[in-house]
């Protein structure tokens, strides 16, 4: 029997695609680089250098380094900003309401996230209550389908991968996931994911998964 459950954190327990989107596209048209939603869903479960690489990509000019990690601080900076616009309404009563049951039947909670932005979203929305661990940006050195963001959540939590399992909604997070030795859970584009291991279709299904 499973002893944990790590959740991926945008996309799963809260949305902050369209500050994602917004921050990207502030970029993107400064350097006259075409973005719309096609693109911004090839930046899922990516790192920032990564999604940064993919949308220069469109482009016909190069950058150095240098420029690369400015133009990502400048998103990142645009991003925060529209973060500070969340708050505890942006997480459903029933991803509230799961959680709680989860932690009920005894269920150790984590977060495994890529982003660096992990805590700010966690307090604006006011979820750090529910996890007992936060793996993200800031401890990791690989990003997703890398499964180094949640071989140490299970370790802050003192159990193996074999003891968890993830929810994620991206592929590259299934594919960490399944690197890592752990039981896949997916929900939206991951549920239709062959190498998911779990499908589901709403947040609550993860109840009939702890059993």
């Amino acid at each position: 029997m499973k002893k944990a459950f790590i959740f991926d954190l945008d996309g799963v327990l809260c949305f902050t695609d369209k500050y994602h989107y917004e921050a990207w596209k502030t970029v993107a048209d400064k350097l006259c680089i075409p973005f719309d939603e096609s693109v911004n869903d090839r930046l899922r479960g990516v790192s920032r250098m990564e999604s940064l690489e993919i949308i220069l990509s469109l482009g016909d000019k190069t950058y150095s380094e240098e420029e690369k990690i400015k133009l990502a601080e400048e998103k990142n900076g645009v991003y925060r900003k529209l973060l500070e616009n969340m708050t505890p309404s942006n997480v459903s009563d029933e991803v509230r309401r799961t959680l709680e049951e989860l932690k009920s039947r005894g269920y150790k909670l984590a977060v495994g996230s890529s982003s660096k932005n992990t805590p700010l979203i966690l307090e604006k929305c006011d979820l750090k209550k529910y996890f007992d661990a936060v793996s993200d940006g800031n401890n990791i050195k690989h990003s997703k389908p890398d499964p180094e963001v949640f071989l140490k959540a299970a370790e802050f939590l003192g159990l193996g991968s074999g003891d968890c399992y993830i929810v994620e909604d991206a592929e590259a997070g299934i594919d960490a996931g399944k690197a890592g030795g752990f039981t896949t859970i997916g929900i939206g584009c991951a549920a239709r994911y062959e190498k998911t291991d779990i499908c589901i279709n709403t947040f609550k299904d993860i109840l009939q998964t702890a059993v």
